[in-house]
């Protein structure tokens, strides 16, 4: 406490590389996480090729629809390690800004930084702590709290899931369940040598009917 039962301000320096510090701890934990995810789909992919030896389409579906989730899970990960990242590297500039001014900056980096960060379960609790922090401090305005992104990605997942299980299935099952992923129809090119041969057809025509004209004007 300091006078008057006031208690005093932490230096910003110690403030960002407290930080730094808690955003390595994270970043390292959901490289556990990723680990452990992966694991569990080599699992599931030994599975999913037992059951499509013993022709178990249903069982396949189920497990390809566990796949297609923990693909999904691991994206998202590595999308908040990006921005782990990026809130560290504005720690880094932050420093600099401390040497200098002796003050910390507002930053809009950190701040959409960490509206993402506090969006993910497995770093939800330790970025809404920092974000109040940082709040304090003045590096970034107070977030608004979102929570339509679960019902948006169940609604995505119903729209595209039979797309993306076809795929995973024959991804896995090396083409024997599901459909191949779509590509690019080259139908009209099965039409050209036709079009080809009338063209030919049509100048050999105009060849002989100018052959006709010229001997006609030389009798």
């Amino acid at each position: 406490m300091g006078l008057f039962g006031k208690s005093q301000e932490r230096n910003p320096k110690d403030m960002v590389q407290e930080w730094s510090s808690k955003l390595r701890k994270e970043s390292y934990a959901l490289d556990r996480q990723i680990r452990s995810i992966q694991r569990e789909e080599e699992k599931i992919k030994r599975s999913l090729k037992e059951a499509a030896k013993k022709n178990e389409k249903e069982v396949c579906t189920i497990l390809a629809k566990e796949l297609i989730r923990s693909r999904k899970a691991t994206n998202k990960i590595y999308t908040s390690k990006a921005h782990i990242n990026s809130v560290q590297l504005q720690m880094k500039n932050q420093l600099a800004t401390v040497r200098v001014a002796g003050s910390l900056a507002k930053s809009t980096e950190v701040m959409q930084a960490m509206q993402a960060l506090v969006k993910l379960p497995e770093v939800a609790a330790a970025m809404r702590e920092m974000s109040k922090e940082m709040m304090k401090a003045g590096i970034i305005e107070e977030m608004i709290d979102e929570t339509m992104e679960s019902l948006e990605d169940v609604e995505e997942m119903e729209e595209e899931a039979q797309k993306e299980i076809d795929n995973v299935l024959w991804e896995i099952t090396a083409g024997k369940l599901g459909e191949a992923p779509a590509t690019p129809l080259v139908n009209p090119t099965k039409e050209e040598p036709s079009t080809s041969r009338e063209e030919e057809e049509n100048e050999e025509e105009d060849m002989k009917e100018m052959q006709n004209r010229l001997q006609a004007l030389r009798s």
